[in-house]
């Protein structure tokens, strides 16, 4: 009697301990579900901003081209009539053509500080600051036809001498902008390794009482390299071991044809993730 009471007993508790760790489980999983749902709207409205701005922007040159036929049409009137509708039309491709300047520049910034990023957004940046270009050279051209015909527009000439200069300013900025992201990109990419006999690492101070990358270690003995090209590196040694924590799975640890290690990294966005640098001990 005493063993069958002994027995329900551990049933019991074994089902609460039991329904604990699935109570465990069951609120991990809706945290991470609640943190992916977060990162979604995130990205969601990022996508709506940019897209927002983007159709601000072609609509702005929509405007800018309609503007454009107004001016041919006037062109082909006389009289102060005709010359008022060339000047109002002028001043409202300048004004247009400023504000999609400011509409790029913020996209721009949507993207530097957003975490939608690629190819295809820079590409189309781009291609929006040509296309800005393009029509401020148009409107150069068409105040150089108006001006033959005696039809200046003195009031303008300030104003779009400052549209040439910002034009070239957003060049310049959007040639900075792509040096700073290659500099980024190459220094994401940038990994340190290094492999020594045991005496040659403490020598280096980068292996001090049985730790690795401790204070004052010498930097100077490791070699760079890029992760997205270097994945294998030979260590001439019959013995090897990494001193340094890198995931297991993302690497391998093989002989070459005189039984030397060579290490095989499989896996470079994980492997490096830990850390930038690879302490090997060989022998």
């Amino acid at each position: 009697m005493k063993r069958i009471l002994l027995l329900a007993a551990c049933a019991v508790a074994l089902s609460a301990c039991q329904e604990g760790v699935n109570q465990q489980q069951s609120a991990a999983l809706t945290q991470k579900i609640d943190s992916l749902t977060k990162v979604n709207v995130q990205k969601d409205n990022e996508i709506n901003d940019m897209l927002s701005t983007l159709n601000d922007i072609e609509e702005g040159f929509r405007e800018i081209s309609e503007a454009e036929g107004r001016v041919t049409v006037a062109r082909r009137g006389e009289g102060a009539n005709s010359t008022a509708r060339i000047r109002e039309n002028i001043q409202f491709i300048q004004n247009t053509m400023a504000q999609n300047r400011e509409l790029i520049n913020k996209l721009r910034q949507q993207v530097r500080q957003g975490s939608i990023t690629g190819e295809q957004l820079k590409r189309t940046i781009e291609n929006l600051t040509t296309q800005l270009e393009a029509k401020e050279n148009e409107l150069q051209a068409l105040r150089a036809e108006l001006e033959a015909k005696d039809i200046h527009i003195a009031e303008l000439d300030e104003q779009v001498a400052q549209l040439g200069e910002d034009v070239a300013q957003l060049q310049d900025d959007n040639q900075q902008q792509q040096e700073t992201i290659s500099t980024q990109d190459k220094q994401l990419n940038t990994a340190w390794f290094v492999f020594g006999t045991k005496s040659e690492l403490k020598e280096q101070n980068i292996l001090k009482s049985g730790e690795v990358l401790q204070d004052n270690f010498n930097k100077d003995y490791f070699t760079k390299i890029d992760i997205r090209v270097d994945k294998e590196i030979k260590l001439y040694s019959r013995d090897a071991k990494l001193l340094t924590n890198h995931p297991a799975g993302t690497y391998t640890l093989e002989r070459d044809a005189n039984k030397q290690y060579v290490l095989r990294i499989t896996d470079p966005q994980r492997f490096w993730s830990t850390s930038k640098y690879l302490v090997i001990q060989v022998k």
